[in-house]
């Protein structure tokens, strides 16, 4: 077993007791290895870059393969665990279910600045910061800190009057043609939890006070495929429109950072298994 399944092996098994299965027979076939843990469903798809896929589509097909199956896959990319370990293992615990729990209902939104945004993104988001209109946060009061259980984070909030726990980025509003009318369109660009929480409800009470302050026509958002099925937004009201080519990357394996690079480009690359894009029709009639 490689360096990094084996990193992410001792991870889950230090904090969640399941069953890791590793390279099923019946699996597709992959030069990288699997990590299968049939009680959540769930495949961790463990990537070194030592060793390169030629095919573009490789990342994205395994992903449709394994959700013909109702099975969830991971893409874990080494260059990500090493550079973004601490968000990494955030994400991975919230889709165990071994993160801590925020409800919603105790949080309060407001807007924040750039500064804060970009700061909060930076440390929780794997894709960090980018450029956003609207900024909206939610912020758990003192008089809730109660329902967090890890003492050494309550210990450092003595002198706070609340904690930043979630953050939704939007674009300003486009006119987009729609079906035949023009519509007034914003972008969900960013949402992320504060590592080591899920809000429960957080990104549905965000777009909730975002619909009712800025009376969008439809929003539009995407979901990245290494990660994500996009199940979610869809319990959310969203609907799945279409899912994108692969992006490609450099990667500097000695930096362990990556930048998008034009697919034509002679510079060795690598795909990511795209995104899904989805809708939220809010007014439509």
């Amino acid at each position: 077993m490689h360096k990094l399944a084996a990193e992410i092996t001792s991870f889950i098994t230090e904090n969640c007791e399941t069953i890791i299965l590793r390279n099923p027979d019946d699996f597709p076939k992959s030069p990288f290895i699997y990590l299968f843990l049939p009680e959540k469903n769930l495949v961790l798809h463990c990537i070194d870059q030592e060793i390169m896929v030629d095919k573009s589509t490789f990342f994205q097909e395994l992903t449709n393969q394994f959700a013909a199956q109702n099975i969830k896959i991971i893409h874990l990319w080494v260059d990500v665990w090493h550079a973004k370990q601490d968000i990494v293992k955030s994400r991975l615990l919230s889709v165990l279910g071994k993160s801590e729990t925020i409800p919603a209902r105790l949080t309060q939104v407001r807007r924040i600045d750039k500064v804060l945004l970009d700061n909060f993104l930076t440390i929780n988001h794997l894709q960090g910061s980018v450029n956003a209109k609207l900024k909206y946060a939610l912020f758990l009061p003192k008089r809730y800190f109660r329902v967090i259980k890890n003492e050494k984070i309550v210990s450092e909030l003595k002198d706070s009057e609340e904690m930043l726990v979630a953050v939704a980025s939007f674009s300003n509003s486009k006119k987009i043609l729609r079906e035949g009318n023009v519509f007034r369109s914003f972008e969900l660009i960013r949402f992320a939890n504060l590592k080591g929480f899920t809000v429960v409800g957080g990104l549905n009470k965000l777009l909730k006070n975002f619909i009712r302050e800025q009376s969008p026509d439809d929003i539009m958002t995407y979901a990245d495929c290494d990660w994500s099925d996009g199940t979610n937004y869809e319990k959310l009201g969203f609907e799945r429109i279409i899912q994108t080519s692969p992006l490609s990357f450099e990667v500097d394996n000695q930096l362990f950072t990556r930048k998008l690079i034009d697919q034509n480009s002679e510079k060795n690359k690598i795909y990511n298994a795209g995104n899904w894009k989805f809708l939220m029709k809010i007014n439509h009639e």
